[in-house]
């Protein structure tokens, strides 16, 4: 069975998130706790709500603690919540990260040109998610190419909303905790074939297409393909 990589790809923190509890730190020693029972998890990505700050830098934290931390966003368009990976300082200047109704397009696009990705966060919930909106709004799909289909805060419902929606449109799929609590990171995550150091390793391995969503559970005995 081959070794795969575990990545929370959607967390929240104190330091950015005004709706979080959790520290950075909290979540690394939490981590570092659910490893000792045998769970997998070998990083997170911060992806604060409606704004990037490249000066934050976590290496010390996650050097000491040995789990990964990388930075990316949530930003907020008119159908749904985005997760932004390789956030570029061409990306911030074009768009208000603070605005909650981004033309989703003109987000995904500008991600992708900007050599970073994009992924359509939480699919299967409502309001806040591509699902309901592609339903009731027949919206088109493109550009989106991957979406969150395993979200920790969703229910088992919405998630399989999600599914169902990623497989009827050939979607890539990820698994992200969306911890805002301690408690909640590492709940979901996504298994990639190769391991990931950096931000820059994160988006070639998105592009790469070879990853699928888990739940922490399904570490504990190195789970395989799908």
């Amino acid at each position: 069975m081959p070794d795969y990589y575990y990545f929370d790809l959607h967390s929240h923190s104190t330091d950015a998130s005004d709706d979080a509890g959790g520290t950075v730190e909290g979540y690394l020693k939490w981590i570092v706790a659910r490893r000792k029972k045998g769970y997998k998890i070998d990083g997170i990505v911060l992806t604060e709500h409606r704004q990037f700050d490249p000066t934050v830098d976590y290496t010390d934290l996650a050097e000491q603690y040995g789990v990964a931390v990388l930075k990316g966003a949530e930003v907020e368009t008119d159908i749904g919540h985005v997760l932004a990976y390789g956030v570029d300082p061409r990306f911030t200047s074009q768009f208000d990260l603070s605005n909650v109704s981004l033309p989703y397009q003109d987000v995904f696009n500008a991600m992708y040109d900007y050599g970073g990705f994009a992924v359509g966060a939480h699919a299967g919930r409502p309001r806040i998610g591509l699902e309901e909106h592609y339903r009731l709004r027949g919206v088109s799909v493109p550009p989106v190419k991957v979406v969150e289909q395993l979200n920790g805060g969703s229910n088992d419902e919405e998630n399989g909303r999600a599914l169902v929606f990623a497989k009827e449109h050939g979607l890539g799929r990820v698994g992200g905790s969306d911890a805002h609590f301690v408690s909640a990171i590492g709940r979901c995550l996504t298994a990639f074939r190769r391991p990931i150091r950096s931000i820059e390793d994160l988006v070639q391995e998105l592009k790469s297409g070879e990853f699928f969503p888990v739940t922490v559970e399904q570490t504990l005995a190195g789970h395989g393909d799908e």
